[in-house]
């Protein structure tokens, strides 16, 4: 068994703690998944014809929720995600977390919020969709919430973001 060896973060000269290359990878996790939750957001919202036509756009008024919740009718809980599309409270709620998730994890602030939010959604949206049809439990959906918990974990807002201006640091919600 290969002995493993930790090597603990040291001080720099201004009293911060010193980087690791690890620290880099979640930091870039944690923007590219902002990104997606970010994309989202924006497509859903004006319609940049990638996922969203122009004219299903939310400011068109478009559902941003139909297309997908209406799919799900067939799958063991599309009965109960099927009635919710469409539903004006439930296109807010669903806009104001992308929108919140994604600017979270992008910026580096409320981190911990968001991995717990957007694992949320992200879980939500895998029971939406089952049974799978490529893996009996297992996708994208499921992977991107396990790497939330990871950042969360890691403390990833605090390289490459706003995690270590004073006021998030002194507030451990925001962290």
């Amino acid at each position: 068994m290969a002995a493993t060896i930790n090597r603990p973060v040291t001080p720099t000269s201004t009293g911060t703690q010193a980087r690791r290359p690890v620290d880099y990878i979640w930091a870039m996790a944690r923007i590219s998944i902002g990104w997606v939750f970010l994309w989202a957001f924006l497509d859903k919202t004006f319609g940049w014809g990638f996922a969203t036509p122009v004219n299903r756009a939310w400011i068109e008024g478009g559902s941003p929720t139909t297309g997908f919740l209406k799919g799900t009718g067939e799958n063991a809980l599309g009965g109960f995600f099927s009635s919710l599309a469409g539903q004006a409270w439930v296109d807010w709620l669903f806009m104001a977390g992308l929108l919140g998730i994604g600017l979270a994890l992008v910026l580096g602030v409320g981190t911990r919020i968001a991995a717990a939010t957007g694992g949320l959604l992200l879980v939500f949206m895998w029971a939406a969709e089952l049974p799978l049809a490529n893996n009996p439990f297992m996708d994208d959906h499921i992977i991107y919430a396990i790497v939330l918990i990871g950042l969360a974990l890691a403390n990833a807002g605090i390289t490459l973001g706003l995690g270590r201006l004073p006021i998030v640091q002194q507030n451990a919600w925001l962290k």
